[in-house]
């Protein structure tokens, strides 16, 4: 594999949303202007936080602002594409850095193949997830499982997929998910009925986003990041 399938992995553990964002903004400057010379895919887990995309969403909110000010969870405007969506702990989030150009792909390409990540990731534990014409991500037994949404800069795509693993369903019943009315949300663990170990998961998603995006990923460290 050439070195133009080069791209740097960074597992960010636990990070606050607004941090993790702020990196991504970083992070797409740094590519844009050539400090950084290759795609790189952040690895994440958020503490609770709703996050509203382009299209809005806080409409879509079944609670209150201050319900969620009570309970210390954010609501947090942002650029993504998309509607309303909820992160929170065990939950898988990856967030590639990728100049669509140079790796040759259109934006539904690009998307589709965030889907296929998340769909082989599942079926390696054993749950069957499709795509669904309803909205992009995955889902599972009618329910949905994984979710998309990007934004695009100077030729850069950015943010990029969620995917439930041992997530609590029950902050994303305070919401319409993605700004549809009556989708129900699972994890891999709901489907499976049994416990998962989370960093076994993510751990495997390594391998599926190599495959799927044709990379040879390089460790990178936070310290090479910054700017």
């Amino acid at each position: 594999m050439s070195d133009r399938h080069k791209a740097y992995l960074l597992d960010l553990g636990l990070t606050e949303y607004r941090k993790a964002h702020g990196l991504q903004l970083e992070l797409v400057e740094r590519r844009r202007s050539g400090r950084l010379d290759a795609d790189i895919f952040l690895i994440t887990e958020h503490p609770s936080v709703f996050t509203l995309g382009r299209r809005g969403g806080q409409d879509n909110l079944t609670v209150s602002p201050e319900f969620l000010e009570q309970r210390g969870i954010p609501l947090i405007p942002i650029e993504r594409g998309g509607n309303i969506t909820y992160h929170g702990r065990g939950q898988l989030v990856v967030y590639p850095i990728v100049h669509l150009k140079s790796a040759g792909l259109s934006v539904a390409e690009y998307v589709f193949r965030l889907e296929e990540a998340m769909i082989r990731l599942s079926g390696e534990f054993g749950v069957a997830a499709v795509r669904d014409g309803r909205n992009h991500g995955v889902w599972s037994g009618g329910r949905k499982l994984g979710s998309v949404g990007i934004a695009i800069r100077h030729g850069l795509a950015f943010h990029g997929l969620a995917l439930n693993i041992t997530t609590d369903l029950a902050p994303f019943s305070w919401m319409n998910p993605c700004g549809m009315a009556g989708v129900g949300m699972t994890s891999l663990a709901r489907e499976l009925g049994t416990d998962l170990s989370f960093t076994e998961v993510k751990e495997r998603m390594e391998g599926h986003l190599a495959e799927v995006f044709v990379r040879r990923f390089v460790p990178a460290d936070f310290e090479m990041t910054r700017t």
